[in-house]
């Protein structure tokens, strides 16, 4: 923007995602008429995730309990990273391979795969189900690294009862309280989504979910989840990372998965393809040499 040109008002910013999400209604119906037959999941979904997304991030205030405080361990852009052993990156620690991981590439060409995701998003858990085992095959070994972005758009949309949003939060609560099992957390999350349109597990659900991947239901972890301690902080976050580009890149988040590989986006023309883990594991390898 140039010195002469005034910053849009607020008002200005909702007509104009007004005016975009028209836009993007009108494209996807004129889709519709020219394909008789769509495919399972693909451009049509990340489309309506757009169109979501468009909306949300400049009107929704779902996410309004808790405060604004950052959660200590997203250090990484507002993200949580991954490493050997399946061990998060804190202030305090860092996880290093072990030397006997014969599988463990050098420091240099380890790849780091970055991914923004939505709880209730069916194309990520899609993507999820198939890839979860190599991903967490991966971190284990030190033969990649992780950092998840739990954001959220879909508590207007596909949930009755802000899943989406309270998701996120319980995840980002595990991630404070017990990081080291935020990956098995957010997978078990996804194995057990609920469908789109209906009312998610409550907040007394997910603090029993802890149990099934054995992360102690301790006093402030309980807090957490059910005061949705991070609920502004998703909100300001969420609108952040949809209308300013991913740092280090000129990208900026327009659907979820949204996945990079040392800043390659991963993208995929069939269902098929989104839940191929050999096609993915050749873009990790192919993205991963190149820095």
């Amino acid at each position: 923007m140039s010195p002469n040109e005034t910053k849009p008002t607020r008002n200005q910013q909702r007509e104009e995602a007004r005016a975009k999400a028209k836009a993007l209604r009108e494209q996807h119906k004129r889709e519709e008429r020219r394909k008789r037959l769509g495919i399972r999941v693909g451009v049509i979904g990340v489309v309506a995730a757009a169109l979501a997304i468009i909306v949300v991030a400049l009107v929704s205030g779902g996410n309004s309990a808790g405060n604004s405080a950052a959660p200590a361990n997203f250090m990484f852009n507002d993200g949580i990273k991954i490493g050997a052993g399946v061990q998060a990156y804190t202030p305090n620690f860092t996880p290093t391979p072990s030397p006997s991981a014969s599988a463990t590439p050098s420091t240099a060409t380890v790849p780091n795969i970055i991914m923004y995701l939505d709880y209730q998003c069916p194309i990520c858990q899609q993507f999820e189900t198939a890839n979860a085992a190599q991903l967490k095959s991966w971190v284990n070994t030190g033969a990649a690294t992780l950092e998840i972005h739990p954001i959220s758009f879909l508590d207007s949309r596909a949930s009755l009862n802000e899943y989406s949003s309270r998701a996120a939060n319980a995840a980002i609560c595990v991630a404070q309280a017990a990081p080291n099992s935020f990956f098995d957390f957010s997978a078990y999350l996804y194995e057990h989504q609920p469908g789109e349109g209906t009312a998610g597990p409550s907040n007394d659900d997910l603090v029993a979910d802890l149990a099934k991947v054995q992360i102690p239901a301790t006093a402030d972890l309980t807090s957490c989840i059910k005061n949705k301690k991070y609920g502004v902080w998703i909100s300001n976050t969420t609108s952040k990372v949809l209308s300013t580009p991913i740092p280090g890149t000129k990208q900026t988040v327009d659907g979820t998965p949204y996945v990079l590989v040392n800043g390659h986006k991963y993208t995929w023309n069939t269902g098929q393809d989104l839940v191929n883990p050999a096609r993915f594991a050749q873009f990790v390898q192919t993205s991963g040499a190149t820095q």
